[in-house]
């Protein structure tokens, strides 16, 4: 893991960003929420929460919204994105992408991008997107 790209301190602002926007979440089927922030290489921070659908495959994963709303805003290289999800009433746990979300963050991401997974901003695990999505379809097999 390269978890000393980033300063425990980035960390711990990131994982606070995530968590603070689980409030945010639209999830009124699953009471399941999620947030996310995303740390844009050039500083940037980018946050998002999942949004549900009565329609389930039409809603939104909080990465997901964290990605278009950075890439709305013009940033296309990222560094990290902070993870924080749970039950709406139980505790928090170590909320990993589901694999859609992997698969985008595998559009704008290198292998090392780092993906945290947190219940507190003390509390949290490091991974990298090669570790979570191994041998992944990226925009290099279309070459």
């Amino acid at each position: 893991m390269e978890q000393n790209r980033l300063s425990r301190d980035s960390i711990g602002k990131l994982c606070e960003m995530a968590l603070g926007m689980r409030s945010r979440s639209y999830a009124p089927y699953s009471h399941f929420r999620v947030g996310a922030a995303l740390l844009a290489k050039d500083g940037r921070i980018f946050t998002g929460c999942n949004v549900e659908n009565a329609g389930f495959p039409a809603g939104c994963c909080a990465e997901k919204t964290a990605f278009a709303q950075a890439v709305s805003e013009g940033a296309r290289e990222f560094t990290a994105i902070a993870i924080s999800g749970g039950p709406e009433d139980g505790a928090l746990q170590y909320c990993p992408p589901c694999g859609v979300c992997r698969q985008f963050m595998s559009e704008f991401c290198r292998g090392d991008f780092l993906i945290i997974l947190t219940k507190t901003p003390d509390d949290y695990e490091v991974h990298t997107l090669d570790e979570l999505m191994p041998m992944r379809f990226t925009p290099k097999n279309l070459l």
